[in-house]
């Protein structure tokens, strides 16, 4: 395992991590989490992403319940929350001072945590001015409640205003952004970030690598297998989807050159996303030990990633994005 500058901070995260997101609450409780944040752990993983959106709250619960159980030193690992949905009340939603100050003392709650170790604004908020938004989470910070703050889905443009404010009122900007990344989902991470990497030193939480599980292949025959999150009723968004038959056609030459490789196609796809330099980690997803395990071979994978290998890839997603 590698482990990766989040950007200028001085902190270091395992180039591949484990997320919350759809598994715990909605797939697993806490036996399963614990079994799977152990295989994690064991392979060098160092960093545990949740959001309070995340199974309204219960994957935060789960999270912590399971850290508690596995008894970790806690400097020997690192916690995310995300704060923007975090109920169904006028101010339970948002980045307004209040929400943020809140939605931060209750995740902490659910963790049965003093600190997160990062805090992301979930998504940019119009209602509420990005100056406020800057205040609240530099008080998180001054409380001792996380250590660093970053965005998520945010544009460069509000990135950079909320850096330029921060900069101007001798407070703490964010430092690192988690936008989705992967073969399907490109251009903004490449392109729109790309002065955010040069000019501001950005670290990247990087999500949905394998694209709801379509780049691991397993939805090339048009079948959705059973115990898919695509077929969660609360996913269906995600069924219709993995069903483009466009994006079917792009996974399926893809699979031809995982199999000259000898590697699976999801090792493939994370190793894709490793290989560039302004990732910091890649956040996995996993519902069973075995994906774990299968996910954290794609580190060995890099290196058969080679230019031309590289190119080829280029050529068969270069006409399709998200």
């Amino acid at each position: 395992m590698e482990y990766r500058r989040l950007g200028k901070a001085g902190v270091k995260v395992s180039e591949l991590s484990l997320g919350a997101w759809v598994t715990y609450g909605n797939q697993f409780g806490v036996p399963e989490a614990k079994e799977i944040m152990a295989a994690a752990f064991d392979a060098g993983v160092n960093f545990f992403d949740n959001a309070e959106a995340y199974a309204s709250g219960q994957a935060e619960i789960i999270m912590g319940k399971a850290l508690k159980e596995l008894g970790w030193a806690r400097k020997d690992y690192l916690v995310s929350t995300k704060i923007f949905w975090g109920g169904e009340g006028p101010n339970d939603q948002g980045l307004s001072y209040k929400h943020i100050i809140e939605g931060v003392n209750n995740a902490l709650k659910r963790f049965q945590l003093d600190y997160v170790d990062f805090v992301f604004a979930h998504r940019p908020d119009p209602e509420t001015p990005i100056e406020e938004t800057v205040f609240a989470f530099n008080q998180v910070i001054r409380e001792g409640k996380a250590f660093y703050w970053g965005t998520s889905e945010w544009s460069a443009a509000e990135i950079m205003r909320a850096t330029d404010f921060a900069r101007r009122n001798n407070l703490r900007p964010p430092s690192m952004e988690q936008p989705q990344y992967n073969m399907f989902h490109r251009r903004r991470f490449e392109e729109e970030y790309e002065p955010l990497y040069r000019e501001l030193g950005y670290g990247t939480t990087t999500w949905s690598p394998l694209y709801g599980g379509m780049l691991t292949g397993k939805y090339n025959e048009g079948k959705i297998p059973e115990g898919s999150r695509a077929n969660l009723k609360s996913y269906q968004w995600m069924k219709e989807r993995v069903q483009n038959e466009a994006k079917l056609n792009v996974t399926r030459k893809l699979a031809e050159v995982a199999q000259d490789l000898g590697v699976s196609m999801a090792q493939m796809s994370l190793a894709w996303v490793l290989k560039n330099p302004n990732v910091s980690t890649v956040i996995t997803g996993a519902s069973k030990v075995s994906q774990v395990e299968e996910n954290m071979k794609a580190i060995a994978v890099k290196d058969q990633l080679t230019d031309d290998v590289m190119e080829r890839i280029h050529e068969i997603i270069k006409d399709i994005e998200d």
